[in-house]
């Protein structure tokens, strides 16, 4: 791939997060098998990197420490688009990045601030993605669903495939 496909790549994942804002997080226990959270997204850094304010004894937090590979999954349906991320995962306790990625929205769970003692950076380093995006209005999506419905053809469902980063 091209130095310039990947600038492509990265641009459109990180305009896809951007305008989501909110995803999925899926980390495994062994006890009870998968969960899933939702998570305000921080950033999304020029490296592709995904980042979120946590709590440091969250159960997610506990989760990564014993197995830090987690899969992330944007979805914005008003616009039909859709990204799936597997990543690995790690708390990282950096009091400058966290200044820098403040925002009015995260005080509402971190009333003490950034001083507060169980804040605590959560840092994706993607390892593969994958997007679907229909490019379309939701009253194109309908009228070609009907379309494809009526004629018997299969409803083309868009662009699908992965993200070089």
């Amino acid at each position: 791939m091209s130095e310039q496909s990947k600038i492509e790549s990265l641009k459109y994942f990180r305009d896809e997060i951007n305008e989501v804002k909110t995803a999925m997080l899926t980390t495994y226990n062994s006890e009870r098998g998968f969960s899933s959270r939702p998570m305000g997204t921080a950033d999304v850094d020029s490296d592709g990197n995904i980042w979120f304010f946590t709590n440091e004894d969250s159960a997610k937090a506990s989760e990564i420490s014993v197995e830090n590979t987690i899969s992330l999954t944007y979805s914005d349906p008003k616009n039909h688009t859709y990204l799936s991320i597997i990543g690995e995962a790690e708390l990282v306790a950096d009091r400058a990045k966290m200044k820098a990625l403040w925002n009015p929205f995260v005080q509402a769970f971190f009333p003490e601030g950034v001083n507060d003692p169980k804040l605590t950076l959560l840092k994706i380093t993607p390892t593969d993605a994958e997007y679907w995006d229909s490019n379309s209005s939701s009253m194109v999506v309908l009228f070609n669903v009907l379309k494809a419905a009526v004629t018997s053809k299969r409803y083309d469902e868009g662009a699908h495939g992965t993200i070089a980063l």
